[in-house]
């Protein structure tokens, strides 16, 4: 952990943070789970020198202020549940601003991809747990419509589904792929084909 003190890191919740160590000590927003120390919330993560060459990591929100998203906005976020008609999401980001608390996030199939509607497959798509990048088309009574219809949007953190222990995101080796650097096993996914914030926001 040392040397990341001046370093700011984001971390959402269940987000692995670090191993158990003895010179480790638990601070606010973090849990400890098979060795390891969690994130119980989102926010930035701090590391603070204590008495006796010990860190105590803890997970602080920063000053956080009302943001609702808007249609046309790029927003991040995390699957939580996949059918074979959509997808439902938890939105933790709005632009560049993290949220408090999330919003609902709904991406239908026929909004997964520009071309090839018909032939969208949800499940080889996306998977729960992974982090997409979307665009905010329409907002509903208690959600928001999202699409990944752009080479730009779609999943940009996902892990493999045997991941066990050792929880290293994938890399993608294409547009429709990903694949584990540890075990070389690909997986299907909606590759996004990631640009600098500002250029995809500006992309209306």
């Amino acid at each position: 952990m040392s040397g990341q003190e001046d370093e700011t890191i984001v971390c959402l919740p269940g987000e692995r943070l670090c191993p158990t160590e003895d010179n480790i000590v638990l601070g606010v927003g973090t849990y400890e789970q098979n060795g390891y120390i969690y994130a119980s919330k989102s926010g930035i993560v701090n590391i603070d020198e204590s008495g006796e060459n010990c860190q105590i990591v803890s997970v602080h929100k920063p000053g956080f202020h009302l943001t609702i998203p808007a249609t046309g906005d790029v927003v991040t976020a995390r699957v939580l549940v996949t059918t074979p008609k959509f997808a439902k999401c938890a939105i933790f980001c709005v632009r560049n601003v993290l949220l408090e608390s999330s919003y609902r996030g709904l991406l239908r199939k026929e909004d997964v991809r520009e071309t090839e509607k018909d032939r969208v497959d949800i499940y080889k798509s996306f998977k729960p747990g992974d982090v997409i990048l979307a665009r905010v088309i329409n907002q509903m009574e208690q959600s928001f419509l999202l699409t990944t219809a752009e080479n730009e949007l779609g999943v940009v953190i996902a892990y493999a589904s045997d991941a066990r222990k050792n929880r290293v995101p994938m890399v993608p080796v294409g547009w429709s792929e990903m694949q584990c650097p540890q075990t070389t096993i690909k997986e299907p996914r909606k590759v996004a084909k990631v640009l600098p914030e500002s250029s995809i926001n500006d992309v209306k």
